[in-house]
């Protein structure tokens, strides 16, 4: 009988704080909130790193105080329609009486009504490394249907049912630290503590014998407080690791193209300062059975204010790993046919434009015809003030498509191109934007000038190429990282002016943000 009654117990304390545990909600998914930024961020713990790290760090990820601010203050909306959808299960237990013998009970059919979060608080504290959230007087009020029943030494047994109100309202405060398992993140939410201002029992009408209720009020308020404080942190621990692992695999998705991998590992131990929590990570390039290898990084905190919410600094090693990558990887192909070919032979209405178009074209309509053009050389990317300059060495080939025939080729070039790129992010587009460009024509062949002996072909050629080439390959290329940014689902967040600022050797991106409750409710949907 001890041991059944024993585990009658141990079923109370499971099912209790199953029960209840969905009241903290509001300290799980404040974890789960900061990790959506921090989902990046990996400590030093169980990490080692070389006597120089910032020399391997290729990204460095800043988010300042208002950001935690913002995210402190929207949580409570995300997580009462989360709670408001929960379920909950039975809570079970027995207690034995003097007289009366064993008292069981059930508290079934339960559901939450009013919950509120009177407000919450965090700060970034630098002394002890660690993230402290406050949230203050969770309430909630807890209605179902308390069964109960007990057997006499005579063996006599009687049931009874009566609706039942659970009035509750409690403090949560918890300190987070960041630990590095096996190159992943592990936040640490064990330092925690909960203190319970109300707990009670109400039973219908209150019509029931004294007793009866003095019983269950003392007796579950009791339990409940022990099981909580004793579990909760556990539990949160739990949830925190859940929501990184979801995290960090959107991350690695979003830097993942095919093949082509962005290193998101440590390079260093993050820092948490008072007004911004900053990690470093390696932001080397793996290709197929390759990567690139980053040891002469310029990164120093001093490079990163603290005025915008969110700071991303991408070093010149990085980016120009990623279009070696690209180039490896044959993305470095344009083809243009129909309006935009004819928009780049016909920028401009001259008669040495339409000389140089009939002789090119002869007569065919730019709907049969295709210009392709590809780089030859990995490109050579280097960030200035004055924008990002690229180099290249690149082909263009102009065919014209025959019925029935092989594509006759009339127009072969080879030329060296350097440009100075602007880069800006507005409506959730990525425009690339040149200010400066130079082009050298190394091969031409061109079946209208054989010989090569008639320079107005080749001029028009080089003045197309500057005006209204360049800008339209570089129009693309934004056009498709937009396309793969938001097939990653950058466009659902709320991007609030951003700013891309080249310097020697690295680019910053700066911006505000709003709360990006798509990804949390995704979260919840895919994961709880």
């Amino acid at each position: 009988m001890k041991a059944a009654s024993a585990s009658v117990k141990n079923h109370l304390v499971s099912s209790a704080l199953s029960a209840l545990l969905r009241m903290y909600w509001a300290g799980r998914i404040m974890l789960g909130t900061f990790s959506i930024l921090l989902g990046l961020v990996h400590a030093a713990a169980a990490c080692e790193f070389g006597p120089f790290p910032y020399r391997g760090t290729g990204i460095v990820c800043r988010m300042t105080k208002p950001a935690a601010l913002l995210l402190n203050q929207e949580t409570a909306q995300v997580i009462q329609a989360a709670f408001r959808n929960a379920k909950f299960p039975n809570v079970t237990g027995e207690r034995s009486m003097r007289l009366l013998g064993r008292v069981a009970y059930a508290l079934s059919d339960i559901q939450v009504n009013d919950l509120s979060i009177e407000r919450s608080e965090v700060e970034l504290k630098e002394e002890d490394s660690a993230i402290h959230i406050s949230i203050r007087n969770v309430t909630a009020l807890f209605k179902g249907t308390l069964t109960y029943g007990y057997a006499g030494a005579w063996f006599l047994q009687l049931f009874h049912s009566v609706d039942f109100e659970i009035e509750s309202s409690i403090d949560l405060q918890l300190n987070i630290n960041l630990m590095c398992q096996k190159d992943q993140v592990a936040p640490d939410a064990s330092d925690c503590y909960l203190t319970f201002h109300k707990l009670t029992l109400h039973l219908q009408g209150d019509k029931q014998p004294g007793w009866l209720k003095q019983l269950f009020t003392d007796f579950i308020s009791f339990t409940l407080k022990l099981v909580l404080k004793r579990e909760v942190c556990k539990e949160i621990n739990a949830v925190a690791q859940t929501l990184t692992n979801f995290i960090t695999d959107l991350a690695a998705n979003f830097v993942q193209d095919k093949d082509i991998i962005v290193d998101i590992s440590l390079a260093s131990d993050p820092v948490i300062k008072g007004r911004y929590i900053e990690s470093h990570h390696k932001g080397t390039v793996l290709y197929k059975n390759s990567s690139s290898v980053l040891s002469d990084s310029v990164f120093s905190p001093s490079l990163l204010t603290e005025s915008r919410m969110l700071y991303f600094w991408l070093s010149e090693h990085s980016l120009s790993s990623l279009a070696a990558a690209a180039f490896l990887d044959g993305q470095l192909v344009l083809n243009l046919r129909g309006e935009k070919l004819q928009e780049l032979f016909e920028m401009e209405d001259t008669e040495m434009q339409r000389k140089a178009v009939q002789r090119i074209f002869q007569g065919t309509s730019y709907n049969d015809s295709v210009a392709k053009v590809w780089s030859l050389t990995q490109p050579q990317i280097s960030f200035q003030p004055e924008g990002t300059v690229v180099s290249s060495s690149v082909a263009v080939e102009v065919s014209i498509l025959l019925a029935g025939e092989e594509p006759l080729v009339v127009l072969y070039m080879e030329k060296e191109i350097t440009a100075t790129i602007q880069a800006t992010y507005a409506e959730k587009k990525l425009i690339l934007q040149p200010v400066d460009s130079s082009v050298e024509i190394k091969v031409f062949k061109c079946t209208a000038d054989p010989s090569e002996e008639d320079p107005s072909i080749q001029s028009f050629l080089q003045n197309m190429i500057l005006v209204a080439g360049i800008p339209e390959i570089t129009s693309s290329i934004g056009s498709a990282l937009t396309s793969l940014m938001n097939s990653k689902r950058l466009d659902l967040f709320d991007i609030i002016n951003p700013e891309i600022i080249t310097r020697k050797g690295y680019v910053i991106v700066q911006l505000d943000f709003g709360f990006p409750n798509h990804l949390l409710l995704h979260f919840l949907e895919k994961s709880l």
